[in-house]
């Protein structure tokens, strides 16, 4: 985990170096490792080392940090299963925001032959989240919950304008879906998408697809990454843009209540 954490602070240092404001993460950023490592690894939020590390990256960098997910040991009664959890720390290293995974991944017969069951090993959350940034009034969600399009219409009758998406997207389902996803969230809500994505190999027989992604309110792909490396995109969050595209195709505003089927 120190190792990683020690390329995030470079990764953050040199995105506000070029100007940003706030930084995302992907899911599972501090380390994404086979089920017993990642138990092994998963203290308590106020134990956790990436928990201390993410705080002092955002108040030397002056920015703030969205740390995509981590996975923290958060016991509740007769269930010992780690939570998936976002943090969201202000330019003075300050906890602003928490949210834990509501939609776990549970699937199988994948394409590479994989099956997964994320709610083996976590607890899923129950309680969307909305908060002011720098960016904008920003909701929050990690991977999977993006399969959930009445989430993000939540979010938006909320009140945000940005949708906070970080992932670690299979390869054989990011080819299928993840642009086509991303692009459906925007358009859907007129938000921006931001979604920071694990790329490349992590362990044997695992990999994920990378292809961070920047999507317009008009679902406009205007940043992407690869699918291999590590990097850092960005792009500045026109708030007038988001005025634009609900402006041009009301479809919050026209939604109609109905009976049936």
């Amino acid at each position: 985990m120190a190792a990683g954490l020690d390329r995030i602070a470079g990764f953050v240092a040199d995105a506000a170096g070029r100007g940003a404001r706030l930084v995302m993460l992907p899911e599972m950023s501090a380390m994404l490792a086979p089920g017993p490592e990642q138990r092994a690894a998963a203290l308590a939020e106020a134990e956790h080392p990436a928990v201390a590390a993410f705080a002092r990256m955002a108040r030397e960098a002056g920015i703030w940090l969205h740390c995509g997910s981590i996975a923290v040991g958060a016991p509740a009664a007769g269930d010992d299963r780690l939570a998936n959890r976002t943090l969201v720390f202000d330019q003075n290293g300050v906890i602003v925001a928490r949210y834990d995974k509501i939609h776990l991944f549970d699937v199988g017969d994948l394409a590479d032959g994989q099956s997964y069951r994320e709610s083996d090993r976590y607890r899923p959350g129950d309680q969307a989240r909305v908060i002011d940034t720098p960016a904008g009034r920003m909701g929050l969600s990690i991977c999977y919950d993006l399969r959930f399009p009445h989430l993000y219409q939540a979010l938006a009758d909320a009140g945000a304008s940005v949708l906070a998406i970080p992932a670690a997207f299979t390869v054989p389902t990011g080819r299928a879906h993840w642009h086509a996803l991303m692009r459906a969230r925007a358009i859907e809500t007129g938000c921006w998408v931001m979604a920071p994505a694990q790329a490349g190999e992590h362990y044997p027989g695992r990999r994920t697809y990378g292809h961070s992604l920047i999507v317009s309110p008009w679902g406009e792909v205007v940043a992407e990454a690869d699918g291999e490396s590590e990097g850092v995109i960005l792009a500045d969050l026109d708030t007038d843009a988001v005025t634009a595209a609900r402006s041009k195709v009301p479809s919050l505003a026209n939604r109609r209540s109905f009976t049936g089927p």
